[in-house]
């Protein structure tokens, strides 16, 4: 099999080196078409598969976490301003965006595995997926959150108390926004910090429980 890659490279750069010795303006004018051809199509495949559409074209999508989301602010409200699945999983720049599209690569390979085909082997699998997205927002530092939302420009003056309380905690100690909010736009797993690890974590911390639990007051006693 290698012989035979290597044969057919050689017989490809021959004919390559045939044709630009007899016809050097044709070769180079056919790379720039072919450069623009390869650029523009490799685009609108990024595009094509950059939008809700193309997130919900399968059920798992559609019929699971895409129903949670129409629940959500980010999907309806009074102002009309939505984020749609790219915005918050997808980069916008360029080398991270393509970084995301090799490695949904591994989704597709699962999709035809049937991994997560039904709910029951969604819900088996939930907090594993979960934790993979979280990781990944913690490590781009909220990235694709802070596409919309950024600490520099909160009027935390205009906040409601709770919420301005929170935020200027989390400039002061360094969090970012997927430190306290994991379950803004799906569920959280059912079997979520199974473990204690989470609430450990934000013990050692010294986080308040309203950080997660809404409607708690602010106390720091655990």
């Amino acid at each position: 099999m290698k012989k035979k890659f290597k044969s057919l490279l050689m017989k490809l750069r021959q004919t390559y080196l045939w044709l630009l010795g007899r016809w050097p303006r044709c070769v180079g004018v056919g790379l720039v078409i072919f450069g623009i051809l390869f650029w523009g199509g490799f685009n609108t495949a990024m595009e094509l598969t950059n939008n809700e559409s193309f997130c919900i074209s399968c059920h798992e999508m559609r019929d699971y976490v895409f129903r949670e989301y129409k629940e959500t602010i980010h999907y309806k409200n009074r102002t009309g301003v939505r984020a749609t699945c790219p915005d918050c999983h997808v980069p916008k720049e360029w080398g991270h965006m393509v970084a995301r599209k090799i490695a949904a690569t591994n989704e597709l390979y699962h999709k035809i595995l049937g991994s997560i085909d039904t709910p029951e082997l969604f819900r088996a699998k939930r907090l594993q997926l979960a934790q993979y997205v979280w990781k990944g927002m913690k490590e781009s530092d909220s990235r694709e959150c802070r596409n919309c939302h950024s600490f520099e420009f909160m009027a935390l003056d205009r906040q409601q108390e709770a919420s301005s309380i929170k935020h200027r905690r989390a400039l002061k100690d360094g969090l970012t926004c997927i430190d306290c909010h994991m379950g803004i736009a799906h569920h959280l797993p059912e079997n979520f910090d199974a473990d204690g690890a989470l609430h450990d974590r934000f013990k050692k911390e010294k986080r308040p429980c309203s950080d997660c639990h809404k409607g708690m007051a602010e106390s720091f006693d655990w």
